[in-house]
């Protein structure tokens, strides 16, 4: 998005429940009316497996007894429907600050290429490497999913959040400019390009 964070998204409950439990997420924003299971059931599985990350409920339903029922079973917040993506936007930045004791040390990493999601730094061999808000957004994805290979798709999704568009070389050339600041240079070189499918963050298997 456009505030520099990578998202993912779940169009129901349980597809919600399950990213939840198997991914490492600095921020869960919750939807209550959700198909299959609601926010309710899905807020409290987070919680039965002991995951901690900070809960934002985002919800048509503003009655007292509803947001204190989010509250009681484990939310960190609860933002009531129409707001502005302004106010959503504080209220996640405001979680992530009072979570800071888990995003201290979370320090993404592969080779010696690493990536600060507390300042927003990223290094190689030492070397400090700038990058735009969307390099960095980019960069995190295939480190999250490093070994995966990433179909455009799915970047423009969770990158640009847009759909993808054939005629567009938006995504090729993000990916040119992110590899000629992290690998150029460098070795081992990082970022490849599968033909026909997408990208992948790696160290090669020497042959």
């Amino acid at each position: 998005m456009e505030a520099g964070f990578v998202v993912d998204l779940a169009r129901d409950g349980l597809d919600g429940l399950h990213l939840a439990l198997t991914e490492a997420y600095a921020l869960t924003i919750l939807d209550i009316m959700l198909p299959g299971i609601d926010g309710w059931a899905v807020l409290q599985g987070i919680r039965k497996a002991g995951k901690d990350m900070p809960v934002l409920f985002l919800t048509a339903r503003d009655h007292v007894d509803n947001r204190v029922r989010g509250l009681e079973q484990g939310a960190d917040d609860y933002l009531v429907k129409p707001f502005s993506f302004a106010e959503r936007l504080a209220r996640v930045r405001i979680l992530l600050r009072r979570n800071s004791k888990v995003k201290e040390t979370e320090i993404l990493q592969i080779a010696d290429l690493e990536l600060d999601l507390l300042r927003r730094r990223v290094t190689r061999s030492g070397q400090r490497i700038d990058l735009t808000a969307k390099e960095f957004a980019l960069l995190e994805l295939l480190l999250r999913r490093q070994g995966e290979v990433l179909p455009r798709s799915l970047i423009a999704s969770q990158v640009w959040d847009m759909n993808f568009d054939s005629d567009s070389n938006v995504i090729e050339v993000a990916v040119r400019r992110l590899r000629a600041k992290v690998d150029d240079g460098f070795e081992p070189r990082l970022i490849r390009t599968v033909r026909g499918m997408g990208y992948v963050l790696e160290v090669a298997e020497c042959a």
